[in-house]
């Protein structure tokens, strides 16, 4: 019995140019290369074009009448879905400060004109390989589970988990790409990014400190992945941890562990690594005078219910 394979999808490439032969020479040539292309003439049509289909790729001519475009490539990537498509500026500029204006508003590279087919080419095949491991990997946090999701310098989220969608919609009352950071943690933000120390530390909102955010790193130029952890009701009491000695992070890690998470659970919500989490159990048994896990639970247990 044969198999019927089904025919591989064809990307999709949006040109974007006032130039009737340069549409033409890249038509043809995308064409060829076994890609669908669709074309427009400025800015304001190429818009229009992308609330009706997502391009894989968009060539995007620097300057154009009326939406040049610096601003169509802005907004584009306002758009959370649109955000992670590669741009590739077509320009006959080859000044620095036009290639940094089109690197800064969202562009991952530029080919300047007269446009060499085979670099062109080139360049968009590796642009479009880097996109679908980019893609792959965030569709295995979103089965993984993982409550993260990235922002701007500026706190607008560019893509979310599930989970963390719900968390946030939950917490906050709007969908997710609705949500901003706040300024207090827009300052976090710049503060916190680049320090090596920085996944140990957290921040909330100032209206609801439950919800605590926590920095993994910078995953692109202007993407920062956070992580949401909602930590109401886990920490044990204050006078109960000093009296048997234990460090406030230790007494997070045991007010999880009465939970039943496990020392991977902890890591993640804690934003430690499993290797630090089994440290500070070593050290809590020890503090405890206990031997395993199910011993320090139940005095956790006892704790918390005697002060609840």
């Amino acid at each position: 019995m044969l198999m019927s394979i089904e025919p591989k999808k064809r990307d999709v490439a949006l040109v974007v140019d006032d130039s009737p032969e340069t549409l033409r020479l890249l038509t043809d040539a995308l064409d060829g290369a076994g890609m669908t292309v669709m074309v427009a003439l400025d800015g304001t049509s190429a818009l229009r074009i992308v609330d009706q289909i997502t391009p894989d790729i968009v060539l995007l001519d620097a300057v154009m009448p009326g939406l040049d475009g610096f601003e169509t490539c802005r907004r584009l990537k306002r758009d959370a879905g649109l955000a992670n498509v590669p741009v590739i500026f077509m320009t006959g500029l080859a000044e620095t400060e036009h290639i940094v204006r089109g690197l800064e508003a969202g562009g991952v590279d530029y080919v300047t004109k007269p446009i060499v087919i085979e670099e062109m080419l080139a360049r968009i095949r590796v642009h479009l390989g880097n996109a679908r491991l980019t893609q792959s990997a965030r569709t295995a946090l979103d089965v993984s589970g993982r409550f993260l999701f990235a922002v701007t310098r500026q706190g607008h989220i560019l893509w979310a988990t599930p989970q963390a969608q719900k968390l946030l919609a939950d917490h906050h009352g709007a969908q997710a790409d609705d949500f901003v950071l706040p300024p207090s943690l827009l300052q976090w933000l710049e503060q916190t990014k680049g320090k090596g120390s920085a996944r140990s530390q957290a921040a909330s909102l100032p209206d609801n400190p439950q919800l605590r955010f926590y920095y993994m790193g910078e995953t692109a130029p202007n993407e920062f992945l956070l992580r949401l952890s909602k930590e109401s009701g886990t920490a044990l009491p204050p006078e109960f941890t000093s009296e048997l000695g234990l460090t406030t992070r230790e007494g997070e890690v045991l007010a999880w562990l009465s939970k039943g998470k496990t020392n991977r659970d902890i890591a993640q919500i804690l934003g430690l690594s499993p290797r630090t989490v089994d440290k500070h159990l070593e050290q809590i048994y020890a503090k405890l005078g206990v031997e395993n896990r199910t011993a320090a639970a139940a005095i956790a247990t006892n704790a918390t219910r005697r002060n609840s």
